[in-house]
């Protein structure tokens, strides 16, 4: 494990200087002391907000529709704004499902319990215990080597290993301001694979490697912030073998999750959320005053997210 695991440069410090996309460091660096300071005094007030939002009473049962979320200790409460909002839209309750990065202290499970009563929190050592049954070492080392190396696969491992049925994954990045009918309208009758539109593609890897492993053509712009996928249909024997392949020919990289889910659905009529209502990016004049349905708040959106998005989403002044 631990040969392999070297490849993958593993520890926080390695992840964030070797994974994440040097672009988006460069210009938070740049932004100068004074706004980033603004910045993080934004995200303390949301994160202190979460604590304190009134709790959903929307009634549940046992069809309420699922929705998932990977999240952790500096993540719990965009997770419960991103899933808050969706319910204040949609007027109906989605029971949340929570897996835990490893991360979520005693104090974030209680503040997310506390907004969703019937959450489901799948805790660290339950959802090793499912890997080392259906995902074992021995026969996926690359798969286990890189998950602990990029949160990111987590998506994909954590949530589809040994599970059944269609699940909708969403980031926690985001805010709803309008009813998202199709996302409702998906979990009620999922049909095909669903995903959001990218600004650009966003895949780390050539299309020219990614379409012949596919062994299909690989759809332009899939974002994942939105991943309707069906947990079943996932060969792991032959995304081990992606994921081997895809680094040893041309090297580990922050958006591989996202090229490794846009490869599942290479092979599959998919419904796609229409960017113009599903943002990715959201300018800062559309964070100011929403009209979509969805805002994605990735790379030069963060800061409007924190200053303006959560705001305007659960009704406080801006």
């Amino acid at each position: 494990m631990y040969a392999v695991a070297k490849q993958f440069h593993l520890g926080r410090v390695a992840y964030w200087s070797f994974h994440y996309p040097k672009g988006v460091i460069q210009r938070t660096f740049r932004r100068d002391p004074i706004r980033r300071s603004f910045d993080e005094k934004a995200r303390q007030q949301m994160e202190a907000t979460a604590y304190s939002l009134t709790p959903i009473t929307l009634a549940s049962g046992p069809d309420t529709p699922e929705i998932h979320f990977l999240t952790g200790a500096g993540f719990w409460y965009q997770t419960c704004f991103c899933a808050y909002s969706m319910m204040q839209q949609a007027d109906r309750y989605l029971r949340p499902v929570i897996y835990d990065d490893g991360s979520l202290e005693q104090v974030h499970q209680a503040a997310i319990q506390r907004l969703f009563p019937d959450v489901r929190i799948l805790q660290r050592r339950e959802i090793e215990a499912r890997l080392n049954q259906w995902l074992p070492l021995q026969k996926f080392p690359w798969l286990r080597s890189r998950r602990l190396a990029y949160p990111q696969l987590r998506k994909l491992t954590d949530i589809h290993v040994g599970s059944q049925g269609w699940k909708l994954v969403l980031d926690s990045d985001m805010l709803f301001f309008q009813p998202p009918t199709l996302l409702l309208d998906w979990l009620e009758s999922p049909q095909h694979p669903c995903h959001m539109v990218d600004v650009e593609n966003a895949y780390g890897y050539s299309e020219q490697l990614m379409t012949a492993l596919a062994g299909s053509p690989i759809p332009d712009l899939v974002n994942v912030g939105v991943c309707g996928l069906q947990s079943e249909a996932i060969d792991w024997e032959e995304m081990e073998f992606w994921c081997k392949t895809l680094i040893e020919q041309e090297g580990s990289h922050y958006y591989q999750e996202q090229a490794l889910t846009a490869m599942l659905m290479a092979r599959y009529p998919r419904k796609v959320a229409p960017a113009a209502q599903y943002q990715v990016l959201p300018s800062r004049r559309e964070v100011m005053r929403p009209t979509a349905t969805l805002h994605h708040y990735v790379a030069d959106s963060k800061p409007w997210y924190f200053r303006y998005g959560w705001r305007h989403a659960v009704g406080m002044p801006v």
